[in-house]
């Protein structure tokens, strides 16, 4: 019986660490309704930047899934920053580039799914504490954008 209780607790401390996330990364995702996106929906993602981290530069990413039957190569998106204590949002478009007609997909795949992380800023510096207000919205022709399963933001400290 001591073993057992031995053996179990070695197991779920090792299950817990494996589900701990590394240091220094934070990413949130958010499931698309009907695996399309419409230009309406506009998911925002908040994080929030310590004090401490303010010295800390990150790599920013959007993550996409999306499945085999998407019909593009690539995928324009705006993401609008709204920073502590700030009125004003900032806002940049991002062409991300999903597939070529050589290599096929270019992110990781299982079946038919796709995902993507694409760095969109390097060595980013967070000068202020507080949470940051991060809304995506994309921007394509086609509405809504059918195949597209979530979206969302990777941000990780940089090496």
């Amino acid at each position: 019986m001591k073993n057992l209780f031995i053996f179990l607790f070695f197991a779920s401390s090792i299950n817990w660490l494996a589900c701990t996330p590394p240091s220094g990364v934070f990413e949130k995702d958010i499931v698309l309704p009907d695996q399309q996106w419409a230009s309406n929906f506009r998911p925002t993602i908040n994080f929030t930047i310590d004090p401490a981290d303010t010295s800390n530069r990150y790599n920013i990413y959007l993550v996409l899934r999306h499945t085999d039957a998407y019909n593009y190569n690539n995928i324009w998106i705006r993401g609008t920053v709204k920073q502590p204590g700030d009125t004003v949002q900032k806002s940049e478009r991002y062409d991300l580039l999903l597939a070529t007609n050589e290599k096929g997909w270019l992110g990781s795949g299982m079946d038919d799914i796709f995902e993507h992380r694409v760095e969109i800023q390097q060595e980013t510096k967070f000068s202020r504490p507080g949470t940051y207000s991060f809304t995506l919205e994309q921007i394509m022709r086609e509405d809504p954008l059918k195949h597209v399963l979530d979206v969302g933001v990777r941000i990780e400290k940089a090496p």
